[in-house]
């Protein structure tokens, strides 16, 4: 029987004979991202260094916002995969990353998938939120909302979640939308913008023409 992409993943990771069997993050995520994501959920699971892969990939994740000569090393594709290694370890090691996220980026560039770092650090922060209980939620306004309207709205989103969950709320604006908001909270969607409802009235009157 062929062993999951995942799986395999977890055997690369692995640094001590825990069992290999994957343990499972509390959400699922699709894609070569989320697979390997999990995976790393997974040895970091074993190897009880959750919380501190979780901060060295933030600390990955500033540092390569900050170096824009990191950044484009890991995303130069014409750079030779071997070389890719051995600078990472050597970056890993002059930061302090544990073994469990020198490794993933190993593998990341091993099999030329770098260019999906920062979507396996997002999505395995996604899987630390929900650890915690953290719903994440995202509101777009036109304009920014005060402190206020914040609060008002924090309370009534409260009404969506289960006990022992709490919101973990980022808001974006966007003009476009005109009026209102969207917004989106776990696999819920709300689209209250006037721009939603000037094209509904708009689709309205082209059928009755």
């Amino acid at each position: 029987m062929t062993m999951s992409f995942s799986r395999v993943i977890v055997r690369s990771l692995s640094t001590s004979s825990v069992t290999q069997q994957l343990i499972k993050p509390p959400i699922q995520v699709y894609g070569i991202e989320g697979r390997y994501a999990t995976a790393l959920y997974s040895a970091a699971t074993k190897q009880k260094t959750l919380n501190n892969v979780e901060k060295d990939l933030l600390k990955l994740q500033d540092l390569l916002k900050k170096d824009k000569q990191l950044g484009e090393f890991v995303q130069n594709p014409s750079i030779k995969r071997k070389d890719k290694v051995e600078a990472l370890k050597a970056i890993g090691k002059k930061v302090s990353l544990s073994s469990e996220t020198v490794n993933i980026l190993g593998l990341l560039a091993e099999n030329g998938r770098l260019s999906l770092l920062n979507s396996v650090i997002n999505t395995f922060k996604l899987f630390m939120a929900a650890n915690r209980g953290e719903v994440p939620c995202e509101v777009i306004t036109a304009k920014p909302l005060d402190n206020e309207i914040t609060s008002k709205l924090q309370a009534a989103l409260k009404g969506f979640l289960n006990k022992g969950e709490s919101i973990l709320l980022t808001s974006k604006t966007d003009p476009s939308i005109i009026g209102g908001m969207i917004i989106s909270i776990g696999d819920k969607y709300i689209d209250m913008s006037v721009a939603s409802k000037v094209k509904k009235y708009s689709d309205i009157i082209a059928d009755t023409v």
